[in-house]
């Protein structure tokens, strides 16, 4: 069981616990008190829990976030005065070099309700956790000029900024500039995580390792059997996986899907001579779903679904386009399966071989410890993502996205099939209610939580250099 099972497995235990608890104080409150109280405060409760409490946050927000960075990430002191971050020292800053604030945050007793927030310069928003009161890390890349000038100004909103704050400066370096290879677990991977990136990229390839065919409930609702339907959703995630990047000037013959099936990657890892057939396809072999695919692949001669036909399959790629920037989920911070042991196989296929990237940069799509991160609004930065634990240092690297940029990459992730179903009803719920009672506004380009999670001011890389 991974650590986001145990974590998700603990908080729905002291949830159940709470609700048995709080059924108890109602039932003793209709007894003792008055028959009618537990009729008037049981929709009432629910509807708090539903609008401040229903987030997955397994960390208290009075915790630090923790980073170590490498030594080439060079720290200054500044201060803050009157909310203008003030350079103690002249610095000279690239437009877009990676910039971040460590500062400490607390929130005020409003802040317990609705989103702490500090406005950075004029035009960003960058949220944290309810509650908040602990060290965070701001995003000011894009802001260089405010900075350098001594003009930029940060304001708390239901938090203030508290003590000494440090500025991080990572090396400049424009990866745009080079030869970049996204490697994407599932169909929408690369577009959650680096649209902006590849879109702009000298040259871009863009390697999906699986169908992402399960969980295919939307389309047995249209008359199909578990298994059809998970065949269809299969095809339709590789189709996507090829054609959406010329959305962003990525050519076909730079795109791959490799067909893999979902959630089977850890079985092929752990048995890698061993075949690993779809769990609801009723597929034993990838070729179905390599169709579209511009060239031929080690895996193509048998279908097999083993991890040795993976690395076999990566190690022809990397040896074809030789990228100087490998994009990747990242070790420790996404916690998904299939990520961990995407960026495990990448890593395994590049032993020994004759091409070494230069760069490797990794992202998080999903979280151990928040559900909601990166926390705010479609259009607002990405702060720092919550880190409980410095385990390896690594520099951020960011970009930033104009609006031109944020809306191709909203229609990049609308033309994705499994971004396209409606919510479940008992969530637009909830989301209606957050948005009447706890402020949260909802995404302009789409239903999906990736709209509002993913279509940002910043991507988020973590950077190593090899």
């Amino acid at each position: 069981m991974s650590r986001k099972q145990q974590l998700l497995k603990r908080h729905r235990r002291n949830k159940r616990l709470g609700l048995l608890i709080g059924l108890l104080v109602l039932l003793a409150l209709g007894i003792f008190v008055q028959w009618w109280l537990p009729l008037l405060l049981l929709p009432l409760l629910w509807v708090a829990h539903e609008a401040w409490f229903a987030d997955h946050l397994f960390y208290s927000p009075a915790e630090d976030y923790q980073y170590q960075f490498p030594p080439d990430c060079v720290a200054h002191s500044v201060g803050l005065v009157d909310g203008i971050v003030r350079l103690e020292s002249p610095l000279q800053l690239g437009a877009e070099q990676t910039v971040i604030l460590q500062v400490h945050l607390k929130s005020n007793w409003l802040g317990r309700f609705l989103d702490p927030a500090v406005s950075v310069g004029s035009d960003d928003v960058q949220t944290f956790e309810r509650g908040v009161n602990g060290l965070r890390y701001l995003n000011l890349t894009g802001l260089a000029e405010p900075l350098m000038a001594g003009q930029l100004r940060l304001r708390g909103r239901h938090c203030r900024l508290v003590g000494e704050a440090t500025l991080w400066v990572a090396p400049e370096a424009d990866l745009r500039q080079r030869r970049v290879m996204v490697i994407a677990p599932h169909a929408d991977d690369a577009e959650l995580a680096a649209f902006g990136l590849y879109s702009q990229a000298e040259e871009a390839w863009v390697v999906t390792l699986t169908a992402g065919e399960i969980e295919a409930e939307h389309y047995q609702q249209m008359g199909l059997e578990k298994a059809e339907a998970a065949r269809l959703k299969g095809r339709l995630r590789a189709w996507d996986s090829i054609v959406v990047p010329r959305w962003a000037g990525v050519p076909e013959s730079r795109c791959v899907q490799l067909g893999y099936f979902c959630l089977q990657l850890p079985a092929m890892q752990a048995a890698p001579a061993e075949p690993m057939a779809s769990r609801e396809a009723g597929l034993a072999d990838t070729r179905l779903f390599r169709q579209f695919n511009p060239l031929t692949l080690p895996g193509d001669q048998d279908g097999a679904p083993t991890w040795n036909n993976l690395l076999a399959d990566l190690r022809a790629l990397l040896l074809k386009a030789r990228p100087q920037v490998l994009v990747m989920p990242h070790p420790t911070l996404d916690p998904h399966p299939d990520h961990i042991c995407a960026q495990a196989a990448v890593l395994e296929a590049l032993q020994g071989l004759e091409w070494q990237p230069e760069t490797l940069l990794c992202y998080a799509n999903h979280l151990h410890d928040n559900d909601r991160w990166p926390m705010g609004d479609s259009g607002a930065g990405i702060a720092l993502a919550p880190q409980l634990q410095a385990t390896q240092a690594w520099a951020p690297y960011s970009l930033v996205l104009d609006l031109g940029a944020q809306r191709d990459k909203a229609m990049a992730l609308g033309m994705m099939h499994d971004l396209q179903p409606p919510a479940p009803f008992k969530r637009r719920l909830r989301r209606l209610l957050q948005r009447w009672l706890a402020g949260r506004r909802p995404s302009p380009y789409g239903e999906n939580e990736f709209f509002r999670k993913a279509v940002r001011r910043h991507e988020l890389f973590w950077r190593r250099d090899l």
